[in-house]
């Protein structure tokens, strides 16, 4: 989830500002964040709507390397 960490450092976003507007603990983010926890696909589409974005844009590059 290289791309995402690198996607909310670039907006300046802590850990916690992501977990509170996702609604869930920052544990979990920071799981999800650093590959330690599945991500669904409504979770990646909620993250992606905090950017402004498609989880396309931010998932697709982890997904394909995991072939």
């Amino acid at each position: 989830m290289d791309e995402l960490k690198r996607i909310r450092k670039e907006n300046k976003f802590t850990c916690e500002y992501m977990a509170n507007h996702l609604k869930i603990s920052k544990p979990f983010y920071w799981q999800i964040e650093n590959g330690k926890r599945r991500l669904s696909y409504k979770m990646a589409v909620k993250i992606a709507k905090v950017f402004g974005l498609k989880p396309d844009d931010i998932f697709y590059k982890d997904f394909k390397n995991k072939d």
